[in-house]
Protein backbone atom coordinates (compact mmCIF):
# COMPACT_ATOMS: atom_id res chain seq x y z
CA UNK A 1 0.00 0.00 0.00
CA UNK A 2 3.02 2.31 0.93
CA UNK A 3 4.55 1.54 -2.80
CA UNK A 4 1.26 2.49 -4.31
CA UNK A 5 0.11 5.41 -2.68
CA UNK A 6 3.77 6.75 -3.37
CA UNK A 7 3.46 6.25 -6.57
CA UNK A 8 1.01 9.73 -6.63
CA UNK A 9 2.55 11.71 -3.79
CA UNK A 10 4.19 13.62 -6.20
CA UNK A 11 0.93 15.34 -8.31
CA UNK A 12 -0.19 18.48 -7.69
CA UNK A 13 -2.82 19.30 -4.96
CA UNK A 14 -4.12 21.75 -7.22
CA UNK A 15 -4.79 20.06 -11.16
CA UNK A 16 -6.90 16.98 -11.61
CA UNK A 17 -4.43 14.03 -11.83
CA UNK A 18 -7.30 12.93 -14.53
CA UNK A 19 -6.57 15.88 -16.18
CA UNK A 20 -6.75 15.21 -20.57
CA UNK A 21 -6.57 11.24 -19.13
CA UNK A 22 -9.43 8.17 -19.54
CA UNK A 23 -11.12 7.09 -16.45
CA UNK A 24 -12.95 4.06 -16.98
CA UNK A 25 -16.01 3.55 -14.17
CA UNK A 26 -17.67 0.11 -13.40
CA UNK A 27 -20.61 -0.39 -11.27
CA UNK A 28 -20.94 -3.91 -9.43
CA UNK A 29 -23.19 -5.17 -6.80
CA UNK A 30 -21.29 -5.84 -3.92
CA UNK A 31 -22.79 -7.42 -0.30
CA UNK A 32 -22.24 -3.59 0.52
CA UNK A 33 -24.89 -2.47 -2.32
CA UNK A 34 -23.40 -1.15 -5.30
CA UNK A 35 -19.48 -0.30 -5.58
CA UNK A 36 -18.35 1.70 -8.41
CA UNK A 37 -14.86 1.17 -9.36
CA UNK A 38 -12.64 4.37 -11.05
CA UNK A 39 -9.65 3.29 -13.29
CA UNK A 40 -7.17 5.43 -14.87
CA UNK A 41 -3.64 4.82 -16.43
CA UNK A 42 -2.28 5.54 -12.91
CA UNK A 43 -4.37 2.74 -11.20
CA UNK A 44 -7.71 2.85 -8.92
CA UNK A 45 -8.77 6.16 -8.64
CA UNK A 46 -12.34 5.43 -7.11
CA UNK A 47 -14.27 2.71 -5.24
CA UNK A 48 -17.31 4.86 -3.83
CA UNK A 49 -20.25 3.01 -2.12
CA UNK A 50 -23.77 3.50 -2.38
CA UNK A 51 -27.28 1.85 -3.56
CA UNK A 52 -28.37 4.05 -6.33
CA UNK A 53 -26.48 3.66 -9.92
CA UNK A 54 -27.39 7.25 -11.18
CA UNK A 55 -26.54 8.60 -7.73
CA UNK A 56 -22.92 7.10 -7.74
CA UNK A 57 -22.01 7.56 -11.75
CA UNK A 58 -22.87 11.39 -10.79
CA UNK A 59 -20.60 11.56 -7.91
CA UNK A 60 -17.96 10.32 -9.48
CA UNK A 61 -18.33 12.47 -13.01
CA UNK A 62 -18.20 15.34 -10.45
CA UNK A 63 -15.00 14.25 -8.62
CA UNK A 64 -13.59 13.54 -12.24
CA UNK A 65 -14.46 16.84 -13.62
CA UNK A 66 -11.73 17.32 -16.28
CA UNK A 67 -11.55 13.51 -16.96
CA UNK A 68 -13.34 11.88 -20.27
CA UNK A 69 -14.90 9.22 -18.48
CA UNK A 70 -16.18 5.64 -20.57
CA UNK A 71 -17.63 2.82 -19.40
CA UNK A 72 -15.47 0.22 -18.34
CA UNK A 73 -14.41 -2.48 -21.02
CA UNK A 74 -12.80 -6.09 -20.57
CA UNK A 75 -9.20 -5.14 -19.40
CA UNK A 76 -10.40 -3.79 -16.28
CA UNK A 77 -12.20 -6.39 -15.25
CA UNK A 78 -9.19 -7.82 -12.93
CA UNK A 79 -9.09 -4.16 -11.15
CA UNK A 80 -13.27 -4.42 -10.83
CA UNK A 81 -12.72 -8.12 -9.58
CA UNK A 82 -9.98 -7.25 -6.92
CA UNK A 83 -11.73 -4.03 -6.16
CA UNK A 84 -15.18 -6.18 -5.29
CA UNK A 85 -12.86 -8.74 -3.35
CA UNK A 86 -11.72 -6.33 -1.14
CA UNK A 87 -14.78 -4.61 0.05
CA UNK A 88 -16.04 -8.77 1.06
CA UNK A 89 -12.36 -9.56 2.31
CA UNK A 90 -11.33 -5.68 3.50
CA UNK A 91 -8.17 -6.82 5.98
CA UNK A 92 -6.62 -8.11 3.31
CA UNK A 93 -5.24 -4.24 1.77
CA UNK A 94 -5.01 -3.23 -1.92
CA UNK A 95 -1.60 -3.97 -3.57
CA UNK A 96 -2.39 -2.31 -6.68
CA UNK A 97 -1.23 1.20 -7.91
CA UNK A 98 -3.97 4.17 -6.38
CA UNK A 99 -3.74 7.24 -8.62
CA UNK A 100 -4.97 9.83 -5.85
CA UNK A 101 -5.34 12.78 -5.85
CA UNK A 102 -5.50 14.90 -2.68
CA UNK A 103 -3.85 18.33 -0.74
CA UNK A 104 -0.05 17.36 1.12
CA UNK A 105 -2.08 17.21 4.35
CA UNK A 106 -4.78 14.63 3.00
CA UNK A 107 -2.28 12.55 1.21
CA UNK A 108 -0.27 12.27 4.79
CA UNK A 109 -3.99 11.58 6.73
CA UNK A 110 -4.47 9.09 3.73
CA UNK A 111 -1.09 7.61 4.45
CA UNK A 112 -1.16 7.62 8.35
CA UNK A 113 -4.81 5.64 7.71
CA UNK A 114 -2.98 2.71 5.36
CA UNK A 115 -0.78 2.12 8.91
CA UNK A 116 -3.63 1.34 10.50
CA UNK A 117 -3.80 -2.48 10.97
CA UNK A 118 -6.91 -4.44 9.86
CA UNK A 119 -9.38 -4.46 12.67
CA UNK A 120 -7.82 -2.03 14.76
CA UNK A 121 -9.52 1.47 15.18
CA UNK A 122 -8.24 4.85 15.61
CA UNK A 123 -9.68 8.07 16.43
CA UNK A 124 -9.47 11.41 14.77
CA UNK A 125 -6.77 13.26 17.15
CA UNK A 126 -5.07 10.13 17.28
CA UNK A 127 -4.30 10.59 13.37
CA UNK A 128 -3.39 14.23 13.92
CA UNK A 129 -0.91 13.19 16.07
CA UNK A 130 0.49 10.47 14.21
CA UNK A 131 1.23 13.35 11.40
CA UNK A 132 2.53 16.12 13.50
CA UNK A 133 -0.89 18.17 13.77
CA UNK A 134 -2.12 17.50 17.40
CA UNK A 135 -4.53 20.44 16.79
CA UNK A 136 -6.48 19.32 13.60
CA UNK A 137 -8.41 16.58 14.10
CA UNK A 138 -11.37 17.90 12.62
CA UNK A 139 -9.54 18.48 9.35
CA UNK A 140 -8.42 14.52 9.75
CA UNK A 141 -11.60 13.96 9.92
CA UNK A 142 -12.38 16.21 6.54
CA UNK A 143 -9.49 14.28 4.98
CA UNK A 144 -11.24 11.07 5.75
CA UNK A 145 -14.56 12.38 4.70
CA UNK A 146 -12.64 13.39 1.12
CA UNK A 147 -11.42 10.14 0.58
CA UNK A 148 -12.65 8.54 -2.78
CA UNK A 149 -11.06 5.31 -2.50
CA UNK A 150 -13.27 3.59 -0.02
CA UNK A 151 -11.68 0.36 1.92
CA UNK A 152 -8.14 1.04 -0.05
CA UNK A 153 -7.85 3.97 2.15
CA UNK A 154 -9.04 2.46 5.05
CA UNK A 155 -11.00 6.05 6.64
CA UNK A 156 -13.60 3.07 8.02
CA UNK A 157 -10.97 2.29 11.18
CA UNK A 158 -11.11 6.09 12.45
CA UNK A 159 -13.38 6.51 14.94
CA UNK A 160 -14.40 9.26 17.12
CA UNK A 161 -12.11 9.69 20.62
CA UNK A 162 -15.16 7.79 23.05
CA UNK A 163 -14.87 4.59 20.22
CA UNK A 164 -18.12 5.68 18.64
CA UNK A 165 -18.20 4.93 14.90
CA UNK A 166 -19.47 8.47 13.95
CA UNK A 167 -20.13 9.66 10.64
CA UNK A 168 -18.03 7.30 7.29
CA UNK A 169 -19.23 8.63 3.75
CA UNK A 170 -20.52 5.78 2.53
CA UNK A 171 -22.55 5.01 5.30
CA UNK A 172 -22.25 4.35 9.05
CA UNK A 173 -23.96 0.61 8.52
CA UNK A 174 -21.51 0.08 5.90
CA UNK A 175 -18.65 1.34 8.58
CA UNK A 176 -19.76 -0.92 11.22
CA UNK A 177 -19.65 -4.04 8.27
CA UNK A 178 -16.15 -3.40 7.27
CA UNK A 179 -14.71 -3.54 11.07
CA UNK A 180 -16.71 -6.80 11.49
CA UNK A 181 -15.60 -7.92 8.92
CA UNK A 182 -12.09 -7.15 9.83
CA UNK A 183 -12.19 -8.55 13.18
CA UNK A 184 -13.83 -11.38 12.39
CA UNK A 185 -10.65 -12.66 9.80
Amino acid sequence: MKKAMARSAGRSAGKSACLDRRVSFALRDCSLGLALIGSSAGGLCALMLGDDRETLLRAARARFPDAETSEAGAEFERVADLALELIERPGRGWSQPLDIEGTPFQRRVWKALCEIPPGSTTSYAQIAERIGQPRAARAVAGACAANRIAVAIPCHRVVRGDGDLSGYRWGVARKRELLAREAAA
